[in-house]
C-alpha cells in the first residue's frame, strides 16, 4: 500500500496461517505493489496478478452473489482462493456464463475457493474446460460438478446461499420427515 497509489479492496485471514489480500488500481501501480508484497511475504502459498479483471469477477469479489436464473449449473472447488479467481477469470473471459457466486476462503473452506456458474449447457461446459485448463497451467486442481437441469428448489436455495450452514431446509414434494 505504501509503494504505489492502489485501492485496498479486501483483506483478512481466511484460515489458520493464511491471509488473503485483494487490491486494485492502475496496472503499473498494482504491479509495483504486487512485487513489493511478494518480497515482503517471502514464500506465499499462492499469488496472482490480473491486469484487466473481468467486470463480473470484480463484482463477485466486492458485492457477493447474483441471483441465479435458469440453465445448467457448474460448481467448482479449488485448492486456494487465488486459483478460484484465476480460473474464474479464464471462464468468464471465454464464455457468456454468469458467475452466480465466488466464495474465497470463507468460513469452513479452509483457504479453498468455490465458484458457481450458470448458463446454457454448452457454455457452462466450456467455462469448466477453460477453468480446468487455467488451473492446470497454474499447477493446481479443480473439483467440479455440472448439473444440466437443476431442480427449482436448488435454484431457490442458491438464490439465498450456497453455504450449507446458512441454507433453509428445502421443501420438496414427497415423503414428510
Amino acid at each position: 500500500l505504501k509503494k504505489a497509489p492502489i485501492a485496498f479492496i479486501r483483506s483478512g485471514t481466511v484460515s489458520r496461517g493464511r491471509y488473503l489480500v485483494v487490491v486494485g488500481g492502475s496496472p503499473a501501480a498494482v504491479e509495483e505493489s504486487y512485487h513489493a508484497g511478494l518480497q515482503a511475504a517471502g514464500e506465499p502459498l499462492d499469488h496472482l496478478l490480473l491486469a484487466d479483471v473481468h467486470p463480473s469477477l470484480y463484482e463477485a469479489i466486492v458485492s457477493g452473489r447474483r441471483i441465479p436464473a435458469e440453465g445448467a449449473l457448474a460448481v467448482l472447488e479449488t485448492e486456494t482462493a487465488t486459483l478460484s479467481v484465476r480460473s474464474a477469470e479464464a471462464a468468464l473471459k471465454g464464455t457468456p456464463v454468469t458467475l452466480v457466486e465466488l466464495r474465497l476462503a470463507d468460513g469452513g473452506l479452509n483457504g479453498k475457493g468455490v465458484a458457481v456458474y450458470q448458463g446454457r449447457q454448452h457454455d457452462v461446459e466450456a467455462a469448466v474446460a477453460l477453468a480446468l485448463d487455467e488451473a492446470r497451467r497454474a499447477g493446481g486442481e479443480i473439483r467440479y460438478t455440472v448439473v444440466s437441469s437443476p431442480h427449482e428448489a436448488l435454484g431457490r436455495q442458491l438464490a439465498k446461499t450456497s453455504r450449507f450452514d446458512a441454507g433453509d431446509v428445502l421443501d420438496l414434494d414427497g415423503e414428510v420427515l
